[in-house]
């Protein structure tokens, strides 16, 4: 990762390679509007964009839709969406199959927590860990786990997605990640039409 290439050079007694620059600033502005058409573009269908820590940097209308009935203090930003979704008074209570999701989500930040020698996300890891939710008890039957979450009185099922950027020489571009959420089923897509 451009990060700790950064890193190491630095180490060396050499100047950093890689700039860092704000995801809100001049020189990312075609990355920044690239971000906000692939978001508007999903919808119907929730997505949205994190950094490398898992805060929220943006999101199109349908997450909405998931967040609703969330603790309003888990929503304050800077919101982790890790927390938000595992957290007893975030989106947990709603998540169908919970010990599923919880578990391939803890997994993957276990994974990115152990792959960078990050403490933020092993501190990350630890705090989610401790969370109610149970475990899962088997592997899963299909080719991805789904997210299955209740909204009102239905059950929508999706699908996700993780897209970044393929040529990034820059450490923000680099760290940002977007989250596409896709219907796994008619009746879901149907529901997210409406």
């Amino acid at each position: 990762p451009l990060r700790e290439r950064n890193s190491l050079l630095l180490a060396g007694g050499f100047a950093p390679e890689y700039p860092s620059n704000d995801l809100h600033g001049p020189e990312l502005a075609a990355i920044l509007a690239a971000v906000r058409q692939v978001l508007q573009g999903h919808e119907p269908y929730p997505a949205l964009v994190v950094d490398r820590t898992w805060t929220l940097i943006e999101a199109n209308s349908a997450i909405e839709r998931l967040t609703a009935g969330s603790d309003p203090a888990l929503l304050e930003p800077p919101v982790n969406v890790l927390r938000l979704a595992l957290h007893p008074d975030g989106m947990a209570p709603r998540i169908a199959n919970l010990p599923e999701w919880r578990g391939h989500l803890l997994g993957r930040l276990h994974r990115e927590a152990t792959v960078a020698g990050d403490a933020t996300l092993l501190e990350l890891y630890d705090e989610l860990r401790a969370y109610p939710g149970g475990e899962a008890n088997s592997e899963p039957l299909s080719p991805a786990v789904p997210l299955r979450y209740r909204v009102d009185d239905q059950e929508l099922s999706f699908i996700s997605t993780t897209a970044v950027f393929g040529t990034p020489l820059d450490v923000t571009v680099s760290e940002l990640a977007i989250e596409a959420f896709y219907p796994a089923d008619a009746s879901t897509a149907a529901a997210l039409r409406v």
